[in-house]
């Protein structure tokens, strides 16, 4: 069996963190890159079995950087930490990277219900996405969830390292002429006692607006 690393990039995610690590799949190992969680979230996610890095600057770049340096696998996902993602659908993810059909599988969120996604991180996402369609990137998300092989996505030489990263490797990974495969999967509700960076405020989705700004220019 191929064994895969999961990077989850993680703050203040303890209450999320049993169920999706006790979920993944046989032959995925969970990286959590802890960015400073006061909750417990590091001790939580030794207890279920995962390996924890951390990083003390503050960013998600930041986190999923320093989780792809601590990868030893061939290929390596990235997973939310809340439990708006089921692990189920990395293996589905992995295939199209195993087949030799995708350089860089990605997933496009469709909401299971209202509420899930707010219409402020919506409305901003699918701008940035059209803006992406209109370059010759035909993606409709701009996601948290990602497979790829660790070496080249190293090689791509991501600088971000705040909000903007996912945005910059879509970019980079275009113009290296990867082949990127977009697969829906379930965006769920987060667990309880969990909050978005992102899209939990109108805060939030600005300050990525402004580094997915950052990263197209």
């Amino acid at each position: 069996m191929t064994e895969i690393d999961v990077v989850l990039p993680c703050l203040n995610e303890a209450a999320a963190l049993p169920a999706v690590l006790d979920a993944m799949p046989p032959g995925y190992r969970a990286i959590v890159v802890d960015n400073g969680s006061t909750d417990g979230s590091a001790e939580v996610a030794a207890e279920h079995g995962a390996t924890v890095v951390h990083e003390p600057r503050r960013g998600y770049g930041a986190a999923v950087h320093t989780g792809l340096e601590h990868a030893t696998a061939d290929i390596v996902c990235t997973l939310d930490a809340d439990g708006s993602m089921h692990p189920e659908i990395l293996p589905g993810m992995v295939e199209h990277l195993l087949s030799g059909a995708a350089d860089l599988v990605v997933a496009r969120r469709i909401p299971v219900s209202a509420g899930v996604w707010p219409w402020h991180a919506r409305a901003g996402n699918a701008v940035v996405a059209g803006l992406l369609r209109r370059r010759g990137l035909e993606v409709h998300d701009i996601g948290p969830i990602r497979a790829a092989r660790r070496t080249a996505l190293l090689d791509l030489g991501i600088t971000d390292r705040a909000f903007g990263y996912p945005l910059e490797l879509l970019l980079r990974a275009h113009a290296a002429e990867w082949r990127i495969h977009e697969v829906p999967i379930d965006y769920l509700p987060r667990a309880a006692g969990t909050k978005s960076k992102v899209s939990g405020s109108v805060r939030g989705t600005l300050r990525a607006v402004r580094d997915f700004a950052g990263a197209l220019r």
